[in-house]
């Protein structure tokens, strides 16, 4: 436990010690470079599929629940959809939010 609180209290030392070396002048913070495109891409690529593996996490548990007790299969189904409803919007407010950032 205490190897961890040291290795997490480096890295935190680390990442505040190197916010001064990253810093940018005003010329280059104006570069033709548009980053915000490609960082888009990767955003909704991992939120599309841990969205993904969260829908099938799901399904499976779904599907284990039915088949245990198939007399409780409203509840469930509900469940189920709500679920999925619940993670899908997790993908459409990344894809929003990067329509907002980018346009």
């Amino acid at each position: 436990m205490r190897k961890i609180v040291m290795l997490l209290f480096v890295m935190m030392m680390f990442s505040i010690l190197a916010v001064p070396a990253f810093a940018q002048g005003s010329e280059a913070a104006h570069s033709p470079t548009n980053w915000v495109a490609l960082t888009s891409g990767f955003a909704i690529a991992l939120a599309a599929g841990l969205a993904a593996q969260g829908q099938g996490k799901v399904a499976s548990a779904a599907c284990e629940a039915l088949g245990r007790n198939p007399a409780a299969r409203p509840g469930i189904q509900l469940a189920l959809i709500l679920g999925l409803a619940f993670i899908e919007s997790l993908v459409l407010f990344t894809l929003v939010i990067i329509f907002v950032k980018v346009a």
